[in-house]
């Protein structure tokens, strides 16, 4: 009974180190917006994000990712800290969503399959993200902004990260991220009745940032690094 119960053990250790070639799992954290109302610190998450993530560990370089994140980004002139705006004195809360599909690249060989070692390593991602947001005017004859729809936009992601495999199959990664959007109106500064009621500076986009964590299970049986 003894020497099946080491045999049983063995294999079931096997199993857990060889199931490691696919990702599912929650992404969390908060979020904060850089545009033209608010704070104008790149990082100063005041808004909650939820989501799912989801990823094929192609080689120990890179994988394939996907996520899809239910989030609120809001900001207030009252809590900048340049008096122009805090004389202004806007505000918004938006609600969106956000669906990303890219490439994560390790800086260090992360070998899932090597049953002597935990890996650990620093990454990048980038790619491709569609989101949907509430969208802004500003109303002149109350001075303020108000939501009038939602609309979808594009952006592109730019994360850095650091992941670690802390069990047999349980991933942490901890991650700051940046998207660039193609739009300059989520906080309503370029949307109005004319040229009298945009605000701001009308030459740059916005941004906004997620600051947050990935527990993530992994599982699927050992690929073959080969082709790319």
């Amino acid at each position: 009974m003894r020497y099946l119960s080491t045999i049983i053990i063995a294999l079931f250790s096997s199993l857990l180190t060889e199931a490691q070639t696919y990702e599912i799992g929650l992404y969390g954290g908060g979020t904060n917006f850089i545009g033209d109302v608010g704070k104008s610190n790149y990082i100063a998450p005041n808004a909650p994000f939820i989501g799912g993530i989801a990823k094929w560990n192609r080689s120990p370089r890179h994988a394939f990712r996907a996520s899809v994140v239910f989030a609120n980004l809001e900001a207030a002139d009252d809590a900048s800290d340049d008096p122009r705006r805090q004389q202004r004195d806007y505000e918004f809360n938006s609600t969106f969503v956000e669906a990303s599909l890219g490439i994560e690249y390790t800086f260090w060989d992360y070998d899932l399959h090597n049953s002597f070692t935990k890996p650990a390593t620093p990454y990048l991602y980038t790619g491709f993200t569609y989101f949907y947001h509430d969208v802004f005017r500003l109303d002149t004859s109350e001075d303020e902004l108000v939501n009038i729809g939602s609309e979808g936009n594009f952006a592109i992601p730019m994360v850095v990260g650091f992941k670690a495999l802390v069990t047999n199959s349980i991933i942490v990664a901890a991650e700051l991220g940046a998207r660039y959007t193609f739009t300059n109106n989520l906080d309503g500064s370029y949307l109005g009745d004319g040229e009298s009621s945009s605000f701001g500076n009308i030459n740059n986009n916005d941004w906004y940032m997620f600051t947050g964590l990935t527990v993530t299970y992994t599982f699927g049986r050992q690929p073959c690094y080969c082709g790319f």
